[in-house]
């Protein structure tokens, strides 16, 4: 089996979909202001290094048990899917197409959706309360998930991510390496360049 592997954020898209989310649902919902002080502190604990990135995240997305989760989804990707870069649409992909993302599954199921994308790996989250379930999808999580999913006999032929430093460990998977700027555009290289030892 040959695959695509492709990071989400900043990669398919040209921003960060988990805070752009909750951004849109305090626009949408106001009465999620009245959390403000819970994010300033969880912001605080997490910059001073007291709280670790699984432990912020476990908490971050708490604003998803006071609005109805589904139809804010729905309503984020209805405003933003014509963001997504034209290469990554269906007619675009030459092969099976694994998203590997730490952003969370409650947010992009509905996208990978109506991109048709065959799989989808990502931040698990419990819908209802928004509280992390395992660990953060991301660096060595992300190889992880992938060969759990996978197992180790699968070809994968190219990898697209935004992040040269936190998307190393998928990189490494590719037998071609593609970094995604600002503006979507792709600048191959090769893995043993760009990580000499």
């Amino acid at each position: 089996m040959e695959v695509d592997i492709y990071d989400f954020d900043k990669t398919v898209v040209p921003f960060d979909s988990g805070s752009t989310f909750l951004l849109f649902c305090v626009k949408r919902y106001p009465y999620l202001l009245l959390l403000l002080p819970y994010y300033l502190a969880l912001g605080l604990l997490y910059g001073l290094r007291i709280f670790t990135l699984d432990r912020f995240k476990r908490h971050i997305f708490i604003a998803v048990r006071f609005i109805p989760l589904q139809k804010a989804v729905r309503a984020f990707w209805d405003r933003h899917e014509r963001d997504v870069f034209p290469w990554f649409l269906p007619e675009n992909r030459a092969r099976h197409t694994v998203v590997i993302s730490a952003s969370p599954d409650f947010l992009l199921r509905e996208i990978a959706g109506r991109l048709q994308v065959e799989t989808l790996l990502c931040t698990r989250h419990d819908p209802k309360t928004g509280t992390l379930l395992g660990h953060n999808c991301r660096g060595e999580e992300k190889v992880r998930r992938f060969h759990a999913a996978f197992g180790k006999d699968v070809r994968v032929r190219d990898v697209y991510s935004d992040s040269y430093r936190h998307d190393r460990p998928i990189f490494s998977l590719g037998e071609r390496c593609f970094h995604i700027e600002k503006d979507g555009a792709q600048t191959e290289f090769r893995y043993g360049e760009q990580y000499e030892q």
